[in-house]
């Protein structure tokens, strides 16, 4: 199976940040960023990197994410946004972030905040929430 090459969120900065932004729905992920899906075990990770939430979309039905700006820019390579899956209502799916990013896209916060990314790996079928 193919993994997922990212960011995982800053253990010490999430608890802030989930203060910061409370999660609208009840599971709540805020775990890492994607930068590719589907890749091979020796493709590279990305360096470490800080991030920022610029912005939030929430399609009122149980999907929250958050848009991060990585290296000045919101677009991941493929073409859809970076983000964040924040939080999820019932029988809903992380994956689904990028179809609410898609088609709604998202508002933007008063002020970046900053945000710590650590490089990572994670098996593409059992990645975190949020891929």
């Amino acid at each position: 199976m193919a993994d997922v090459i990212g960011w995982k969120l800053d253990r010490r900065e999430r608890a802030a940040l989930l203060e910061r932004f409370p999660p609208h729905w009840p599971d709540v992920v805020a775990d890492h960023v994607t930068l590719w899906a589907n890749v091979g075990p020796d493709d590279p990770l990305p360096q470490p990197a800080t991030g920022e939430i610029v912005g939030i979309a929430d399609d009122g039905a149980g999907v929250e994410a958050m848009a991060v700006r990585v290296d000045g820019t919101t677009d991941r390579p493929d073409g859809s946004t970076y983000h964040i899956t924040w939080s999820l209502g019932r029988g809903r799916e992380a994956i689904e972030s990028n179809d609410v990013l898609a088609k709604q896209g998202w508002t933007s916060i008063a002020e970046p905040v900053p945000v710590t990314l650590l490089p990572a790996r994670w098996p593409g079928g059992s990645a975190p929430k949020g891929a």
